[in-house]
């Protein structure tokens, strides 16, 4: 299963429920609260060119936001990327 990196907030339902997502599909990521910290928040908009969160990254795919992960998930693209083969 390749990388996933989450950036979130404290006080975010969606980056809740996008952690919940995750967890139902058996995977597991690194988690970036960028309400801790500015320069991470800084990371998080410049690779996503978003300033919302969550922002989820599986591997070097910007995937979005739990919308974006449901949607994707979906449309069939969210299992080959967490399996690596996309």
């Amino acid at each position: 299963m390749p990388r996933i990196v989450m950036y979130t907030t404290a006080v975010c339902p969606y980056c809740v429920a996008a952690k919940n997502f995750l967890k139902s599909r058996g995977a597991e990521w690194e988690e970036v609260r960028v309400d801790l910290d500015f320069a991470r928040r800084q990371e998080m908009v410049d690779k996503a060119q978003r300033t919302s969160v969550p922002q989820i990254f599986i591997g070097d795919t910007h995937v979005g936001g739990f919308d974006d992960m449901v949607a994707l998930d979906r449309a069939g693209g969210l299992k080959p990327l967490l399996e690596g083969n996309a």
